[in-house]
């Protein structure tokens, strides 16, 4: 596999690295070099928000079915160079190639939803109370938006806000993660090759720190979209409100999955073990804190052991592999603390519960069993192929420790009592809910937390939404 040169892309230019600073971009599988990130200069940073003021006044100006035509065109190209595509994810982010190729399609498809969303921001008129008085509601794009992603979906949340913002007119400035840069600069060389303005989309790298800052205190941006943890989420929103810039904060989670004993247990574990190790725990809709009723509690445990340790793990670009490394040493140390902590404890490690080889950052799915709610894992986001397993007693009881943490992005639930799915449902505290499946993402619905999993959504209509003004036209 070819692992794609690294650039910025400022005013419809890629600019390589020409003596800026730079960083190594790390093969989790292996701990090599793939190659060296530049990193943008003050002057850089600067130039891409100027060029994305000459592209919003460009833009905003396009048609609503001329900005759908070249959208459309850049989902197409994406699906053309599919393969291309996920194999740098892959290589830079760890994943299965088969999850990849599913990342790569399914951010086609969000780009390809919001083309044709865009051509339906419609506003209204509401009836006066005036005789010869004409009241309309239009929706104007926001500006200049400047957006964060993180490493674990390289493609998929790079997607959302570029299509967002594109469909609803704005311009972009876009900070991919430093750890997985190819995958978005792939995605803006789509829009570039489908004939979107200069300026309009740009992509800079950096000290996240010093980039952050320069982008939101700007007075040429207007919007700020981040994606990433609660501590970094928080920082972004004190920076943004002292300039009052609009905010969309897609933050962390820590999912309860509550198993009710009515259920196949079987096929209930088996889903979960799926869900939970998909890129490898690093997910923040994942499943995480499993909470079964007492009587399913010894066989769901049973049969969730059996499925996390038959997992093949090794190096994503290998077939069969179902589970590839952490994306960094971090997540390898994070990892250690938990199980640490549960040993401290004198929980039961029913599977996993260490590193696996001496190259890359492999962890051992793990499962802890027999899990007190003061357990770290059960406190944190393991953010990591960590799953903790408690039992309960009743729906009371589940929904007051399910509900107990700060934090609201995902939740889910499983039961055949349709009485109790709708119970459940309205309970639990969260953004996101699933009944009986764990697909709570799609193009077409919104995605967003409550609590201090944040604020603001992105997908479905509330995702254009995001980047787009109301304003109200009284005519006399």
């Amino acid at each position: 596999m070819t692992y794609p040169a690294l650039h910025l892309l400022i005013d419809g230019a890629f600019i390589g690295a020409e003596a800026r600073a730079g960083e190594p971009v790390i093969n989790p599988a292996t701990n090599r070099t793939l190659a060296v990130l530049p990193h943008a200069r003050a002057a850089d940073l600067e130039a891409a928000l100027q060029a994305a003021a000459r592209g919003f006044a460009i833009w905003r100006d396009v048609t609503a079915a001329e900005r759908a035509r070249i959208i459309k065109k850049a989902a197409d190209l994406i699906r053309d160079r599919s393969e291309a595509i996920a194999q740098a994810m892959t290589l830079e982010q760890g994943k299965p190639l088969a999850e990849s190729r599913g990342e790569v399609a399914y951010a086609a498809d969000v780009i390809e939803w919001y083309a044709e969303e865009g051509r339906r921001a419609y506003g209204r008129i509401v009836p006066s109370r005036a005789p010869g008085v004409r009241l309309m509601v239009e929706h104007e794009p926001v500006g200049v938006a400047v957006a964060f992603t993180p490493w674990n979906f390289p493609a998929l949340t790079p997607a959302r806000k570029i299509g967002g913002a594109r469909a609803a007119g704005c311009a972009l400035v876009l900070k991919p993660a430093e750890e997985t840069p190819a995958t978005a600069l792939e995605l803006a060389r789509a829009f570039v090759d489908a004939g979107l303005p200069n300026g309009v989309l740009n992509v800079v790298f950096g000290d996240p720190a010093e980039v952050s800052r320069h982008l939101i205190a700007s007075p040429q941006s207007q919007k700020v979209s981040f994606t990433g943890s609660v501590p970094v989420g928080r920082q972004l929103m004190e920076l943004s409100a002292r300039h009052m810039k609009r905010t969309t904060m897609e933050l962390g989670g820590h999912a309860p999955v509550v198993v009710f004993d009515d259920v196949d247990v079987e096929g209930v574990a088996a889903a979960c073990v799926a869900a939970k190790f998909r890129n490898a725990g690093q997910v923040c809709i994942a499943p995480t804190r499993f909470y079964v009723q007492e009587a399913a509690y010894q066989q769901f445990v049973a049969r969730f052991t059996e499925g996390a340790r038959s997992l093949v793990v090794g190096d994503g670009a290998s077939p069969g592999v179902q589970m590839g490394p952490l994306a960094n040493a971090r997540r390898v140390d994070a990892m250690e603390r938990m199980i640490a902590d549960a040993r401290a404890r004198g929980i039961e490690i029913g599977a996993g519960g260490a590193r696996r080889g001496n190259e890359g950052f492999f962890f051992e799915p793990t499962v802890l069993v027999g899990v007190g709610d003061d357990a770290l894992a059960m406190r944190e986001e393991p953010f990591g192929p960590l799953a903790p397993i408690a039992s309960f007693k009743d729906m009371d009881d589940v929904v007051r420790r399910a509900n107990g943490l700060p934090y609201g992005l995902a939740a889910y639930a499983f039961t055949t009592s349709n009485r109790r799915a709708l119970d459940i449902g309205r309970a639990l505290k969260a953004g996101m809910v699933g009944v009986n499946s764990f697909a709570v993402s799609h193009p077409e619905t919104p995605f967003g937390g409550v609590k201090e999993s944040g604020h603001g959504q992105e997908g479905g209509v509330e995702g254009l939404h995001a980047y787009l003004d109301v304003k109200l036209l009284s005519h006399g």
